[in-house]
């Protein structure tokens, strides 16, 4: 009955208030009847461009900075004062101890109060992700009413490298010794042993150039990305102010025929290439979330519920098929089936765990990453949990329906969301 009602507010006329009554009050794709007061609903989110490492347009601005530009940002949006927020998670993986020091710098360089508190949170690729349940899950124990979730990365100053401190029994063991297994060489495994062709590879990194050029191209990134004035240094030592507005990645000339002719990366016979890779880079995003009933108060916007996540473990040689096992438990909390999802949002870190994954759980490519991934929008490891969020807020807001969003990592979580309409407000979706 609950899904009835749901398709019947579908199909009444636009213009009709008690269709835009049903829309504000959506259950949001969840098992439950109706809509609660203790609903982890979702209010804004904003991100930086995402720039190359090394060479893009952040490769001189710290990750304190880039994460400072966008808290700042969101609340300013909603007129949200910080004092309001119960607590801050910042997703970070490559920032000595997580980026605790780097977080509370760009707590106070954004304003907040000493009172507001701050932490970090690293598991890898996914951490964007993790630091949205790890607000969400304070939200619904009751300890906060706002939260807000966060992920940033400079991969121009800080580099995957030197593992740690490990034991040296860690070869004795093959699942402690897959560990430090390179991510570029469990892409070639996932290729070896579900068969995913070069050519899948090319034409799936094709389709997310595509996708994310077509995407700039219209302005679709506009309303989430926030112009951060920054500095850059020319190769010729002369440092100048930019103020930067676009994803610097995206590559419109991708062709097949050009992806063919790169050489394999990691394995002289392999077929994981630079460009069917995600691009090292550097950003950052941010996503303010809180209680119903709080936000209600407060008067602000709604574009989403949170209604189920999952986290499961999958073999460290095999990193990237996380999502073709999350994606159903978390699909299986909420209720809903892989047909009911109208956008997925899958990381890609590789075009191989990609395609695996899409293909495993049988999505239409067409639903996949509409606004093109990490392949061509670049993968600031931290931020792009939290990134993947701020994209679909947007895109659920151009369509109002239900999206997903999910990361790569061995510790996959997986968050469903449906969309509504805010009536006249701004941040309709």
């Amino acid at each position: 009955m609950h899904r009835i009602r749901i398709l019947s507010g579908h199909l009444r006329p636009p213009g009709s208030s008690e269709h835009t009554r049903d829309l504000w009050r959506s259950d949001c794709g969840s098992a439950a009847s109706s809509s609660s007061p203790e609903d982890v609903v979702v209010v804004h989110g904003r991100r930086t461009a995402v720039g190359k490492a090394k060479r893009g347009a952040f490769k001189d601005t710290t990750p304190d900075e880039l994460l400072s530009a966008v808290m700042t940002a969101v609340l300013t949006d909603v007129g949200l004062s910080p004092d309001k927020l119960g607590d801050v998670c910042v997703g970070n993986v490559l920032q000595p101890g997580a980026g605790a020091l780097m977080a509370r710098v760009a707590h106070f360089l954004s304003g907040f109060p000493e009172t507001v508190p701050v932490y970090t949170v690293n598991r890898q690729c996914s951490s964007g992700l993790q630091a949205l349940f790890n607000i969400a899950g304070a939200i619904r124990s009751g300890s906060i009413d706002l939260g807000l979730a966060c992920g940033v990365e400079s991969m121009s100053l800080r580099s995957i490298g030197e593992p740690g401190d490990l034991s040296s029994r860690l070869t004795d063991n093959d699942k402690a010794r897959d560990c430090i297994v390179p991510m570029g060489i469990t892409s070639e495994n996932v290729a070896e042993k579900f068969g995913v062709t070069r050519e899948k590879q090319d034409a799936f990194a094709l389709s997310s150039q595509q996708k994310a050029a077509r995407a700039q191209d219209t302005g679709a990134f506009e309303r989430e990305i926030v112009p951060v004035s920054t500095r850059f240094v020319d190769p010729d030592g002369t440092e100048r102010q930019v103020t930067v507005d676009r994803d610097d990645g995206v590559r419109a000339g991708t062709t097949l025929a050009g992806l063919g002719k790169l050489r394999p990366a990691f394995k002289p016979d392999g077929s994981t290439t630079a460009g069917n890779s995600s691009q090292v880079s550097d950003g950052a995003a941010v996503v303010l979330i809180g209680r119903r009933s709080a936000v209600e108060v407060l008067g602000l916007p709604v574009l989403g519920v949170l209604r189920a996540s999952a986290v499961v473990g999958v073999p460290p040689d095999l990193m990237g098929i996380g999502p073709a096992v999350a994606i159903p438990a978390a699909l299986q909390q909420a209720g809903l089936t892989v047909a009911d999802i109208d956008v997925f949002e899958i990381n890609e870190a590789f075009a191989s765990q990609a395609v695996y994954c899409v293909e495993k759980l049988g999505v239409p490519l067409e639903k996949v990453n509409p606004n093109g991934g990490a392949i061509a929008l670049g993968h600031p490891l931290g931020c792009t949990g939290a990134r993947q969020v701020v994209t679909l807020l947007n895109e659920l807001r151009r369509r109002g329906r239900r999206f997903e969003s999910t990361d790569e990592r061995t510790n996959t979580q997986r968050h469903s969301f449906k969309g509504f309409r805010l009536g006249l407000t701004k941040l309709t979706s």
